[in-house]
């Protein structure tokens, strides 16, 4: 009868923490960021360290929230279907929050805009989006640049990539004739590129809004990651990792302190 007694119970206290939600809150447990290596100065890798404006505002975001981080490498075609499934907590990677991205998961509040360049290798003929016409063009698979092209010049190749290295290596090989990415990402490019001269043939701001994505319904992290973005930028954080990565682009007025 004791037995029985002690299973019951038992089986009751499980109930009452399953029932109260007994798994690992967002502040007790690990968060696996998925990003990339190689789009600096967003998103990229130096001496081991996964750093870049987006990711460096994400780690103050976690100490505002006493939030833990894990960072890892991932293609950019891949990130959103990886944090819908769980193999990531958050999405870290200059994500344009678009329609269409938005069944699969859910977006933080805006830390950014799109800012869409056009690169080419110096010399190239093409000044701006009529020179892309019957050309083979470089974008990222399923980003705003992907859409841009298809939308503005559909008589254009697009040439998709899973990620930034492949695009800007067939850019410099001559594969492709122009390459469509984020403007802060082309620039870069065009300052660290030894075996090629790049060019930024133009820009052009959109109002797409960039936003750290968890997986639909994780509305604590969600939360979390949004009051400590309030933080970050009341306290000046954002400016001075603005000022820091992304110099040349302006300074939308919600992100001042």
């Amino acid at each position: 009868m004791k037995k029985t007694l002690l299973a019951t119970l038992a089986a009751g206290l499980v109930a009452v923490l399953a029932a109260c939600g007994g798994g690992e809150s967002a502040t007790e447990k690990t968060l696996r960021v998925g990003t990339l290596s190689d789009a600096p100065p967003n998103i990229y890798v130096e001496n081991g360290n996964y750093t870049g404006f987006d990711n460096e505002l994400l780690k103050a975001i976690a100490t505002k929230q006493n939030l833990k981080l894990e960072f890892a490498s991932t293609d950019f075609s891949s990130l959103l279907g990886q944090v819908a499934n769980n193999q990531f907590d958050i999405g870290s990677s200059a994500i344009a929050q678009t329609d269409e991205r938005k069944k699969n998961v859910d977006f933080s509040s805006p830390y950014n805009f799109e800012v869409m360049s056009i690169q080419t290798k110096d010399g190239s003929p093409i000044t701006e989006e009529k020179g892309l016409s019957g050309k083979r063009v470089a974008v990222i698979q399923a980003t705003v640049g992907d859409k841009w092209l298809t939308s503005t010049v559909p008589d254009a190749q697009a040439v998709r990539f899973p990620g930034y290295a492949p695009a800007l290596a067939a850019l410099k090989s001559g594969a492709v004739d122009a390459y469509i990415l984020d403007q802060a990402i082309a620039e870069t490019n065009v300052k660290e590129s030894t075996d090629a001269k790049l060019k930024v043939v133009k820009s052009f701001t959109t109002d797409v809004p960039h936003g750290f994505a968890v997986k639909k319904g994780n509305t604590e992290l969600l939360t979390k990651i949004n009051e400590g973005l309030k933080q970050v930028i009341a306290d000046g954080t954002w400016v001075k990792l603005h000022e820091k990565f992304l110099p040349t682009a302006p300074v939308p007025a919600q992100f001042k302190a």
